[in-house]
C-alpha cells in the first residue's frame, strides 16, 4: 500500500511543534568538537529518542581509540526500524559541532527562535536532521504503511575531526552495512560529491637564544616564514586547477593555526602551524601530501641549525558517486522538486563530510537533509548559525517520501 504524499506532509505537520522542541533539546546540550566531549551529548539524544517510542542503542568508542583521534569521548547511536524483508537505508547525522566563537546575538545553545528561524551552534550543521531524520521516520510509522525493509537512523560524534570513529567505525565493526545511506546536508540540492581534505602540522625546530645576541641561536620563526610564503606562492598556483564537477571549483589552501616562540626577548626555538588543504575530486590525495611535503622540505633546506618536521593530522580523501548512487539522487531529486517548489538538482560542494566513509564502502551515497540553498545563508561554522524552520518541514516531508518509495 503506498502512503499518499499529502497523508505523510498531514503527519508531519501534526508532529511538527514536537520536531521542534526535538531540535531545540538537540541544540541546548553542547557537543563542541575540540575539545570532543561528545558522550553526554550522545546520552541526551538517546534518551530524548527513547521517549519518541525508539530502541536505541548506544555504542561507545573505546577510549584509546578516540584518544587517537583527538577527541575525549564518543558514543554513537543506532536507531533501527524494521518494516520487514527489504534493503536497510541508513540516515547519518553528526552531533559534533565546532564552537560558537564570537558575535553571536544569540546564544548559542538557546535554540532562540526569531521570524521563523531557529539559531545556535549546529542547528544547521547537522543537529537539524537528527531531527528531519527522526520525524521523516516517524510520520511513515504514524501512516501504517505497508514496507518493506529497515530505515536506520545512524547518529555519530566525530564528523569535525574526520568521521573515522563515527561512520567508518560502525562500517568497520560490522555494526551496520546498509544498502542506501543519506547524509546529513542541505535542502535545495543533492550532493553527489565533494572535496577532500588534508591537514598537516609543521614544526619548525630551532635554537633560543637572547635577543642582544641572535647571532647565537637560529631562528624558528624566521624560517617557517621561509616555508609560509613558499607555500602562499603555491597557493596561486592552484588557482589553474578547476574541477569538472558543478559546485566544486578549485583546491584551496589556508594556514589556519600557529603557535611558538617563548617571550618577547627571546629567539624562537619552536614554530608550529597548521594548514588545511583542499582537494577537488580530480586531485590524488597521495600525490598533494608528497607534493607538500616535498615543498616544505625544499623551503627550508639549507638554513643553518633548522629542522622541519611534518605530521600529518587529517586525510579525508574527496567523495565521488559509486554505483547505485545515480539512482538515489534522481529519486531525491524528484522529491524534493516536487516538494520544495523549485528545481533541485545534483551538484558538489568544496567541502567534506564523513558521507565519504559509506561510499569507500560501496554503499551507493547521498547527502540530503534541512537546509538553505548554501552555507553562508546558514551562518554554518559562523555566529548566529540558523535554521529556517519550514525548510526543515519540507525536507523532512521529502526524506518520508524517498524512504516511502525506496522501501516500497
Amino acid at each position: 500500500m503506498s502512503v499518499s504524499s499529502d497523508t505523510l506532509a498531514a503527519a508531519i505537520e501534526a508532529e511538527f511543534d514536537a520536531q521542534l522542541r526535538f531540535l531545540a533539546e538537540m541544540v541546548r546540550v553542547p557537543s563542541d568538537n575540540p575539545a570532543g566531549d561528545c558522550a553526554p551529548h550522545a546520552e541526551h539524544a538517546a534518551r530524548c529518542l527513547e521517549e519518541l517510542g525508539f530502541e536505541v542503542e548506544r555504542h561507545a568508542v573505546p577510549a584509546d581509540v578516540v584518544a587517537a583521534h583527538g577527541m575525549i569521548s564518543a558514543t554513537n547511536l543506532i536507531v533501527r526500524h524494521r518494516f520487514g524483508p527489504g534493503p536497510v537505508v541508513a540516515l547519518n547525522a553528526h552531533g559534533d559541532v565546532v564552537p560558537p566563537g564570537e558575535g553571536w546575538t544569540a546564544d548559542p545553545y538557546g535554540a532562540e527562535i526569531r521570524d521563523g528561524m531557529m539559531y545556535g551552534r549546529g542547528v544547521a550543521v547537522s543537529k537539524s536532521d537528527f531531527a528531519t531524520y527522526t520525524y521523516a521516520l516517524l510520520a511513515l510509522m504514524k501512516t501504517g504503511a505497508k514496507l518493506g525493509g529497515t530505515v536506520e537512523l545512524h547518529l555519530t560524534y566525530d564528523e569535525e575531526t574526520g568521521g573515522n570513529i563515527g561512520p567508518k567505525w560502525l562500517l568497520d565493526e560490522g555494526l551496520s552495512r546498509p544498502d542506501y545511506a543519506i547524509c546529513a546536508s542541505f535542502a535545495y540540492s543533492v550532493v553527489t560529491a565533494h572535496n577532500g581534505c588534508l591537514h598537516l602540522e609543521v614544526q619548525v625546530d630551532g635554537k633560543s637564544a637572547h635577543a642582544a645576541r641572535p647571532d647565537t641561536g637560529h631562528d624558528a620563526l624566521e624560517a617557517a616564514t621561509a616555508i609560509l610564503s613558499s607555500l602562499y606562492a603555491h597557493r596561486k598556483d592552484l588557482q589553474n586547477l578547476h574541477s569538472a564537477v558543478p559546485g566544486i571549483d578549485m583546491p584551496s589552501l589556508v594556514v589556519g593555526l600557529i603557535q611558538g616562540g617563548i617571550n618577547t626577548n627571546v629567539v624562537p626555538d619552536r614554530i608550529t602551524f597548521r594548514l588545511d588543504r583542499r582537494m577537488i575530486p580530480e586531485e590524488n590525495p597521495a600525490q598533494v601530501e608528497a607534493g607538500l611535503r616535498s615543498l616544505i622540505e625544499q623551503a627550508a633546506a639549507g638554513l643553518p641549525g633548522i629542522s622541519v618536521t611534518v605530521r600529518r593530522i587529517l586525510l579525508a580523501e574527496p567523495f565521488a558517486p559509486v554505483n547505485g548512487a545515480e539512482n538515489l539522487a534522481e529519486i531525491v531529486c524528484r522529491h524534493a522538486t516536487e516538494v520544495m517548489g523549485e528545481k533541485v538538482d545534483t551538484l558538489g560542494i568544496p567541502l567534506y563530510t564523513d558521507a565519504r566513509h559509506y561510499a569507500a564502502a560501496g554503499i551507493p551515497t547521498i547527502l540530503y537533509g534541512a537546509g538553505p540553498h548554501d552555507l553562508l545563508e546558514a551562518n554554518a561554522h559562523r555566529a548566529d548559525e540558523r535554521l529556517v524552520l519550514d525548510d526543515m518541514k519540507k525536507a523532512t516531508l521529502v526524506v518520508a517520501r524517498v524512504l516511502e518509495e525506496l522501501l516500497k
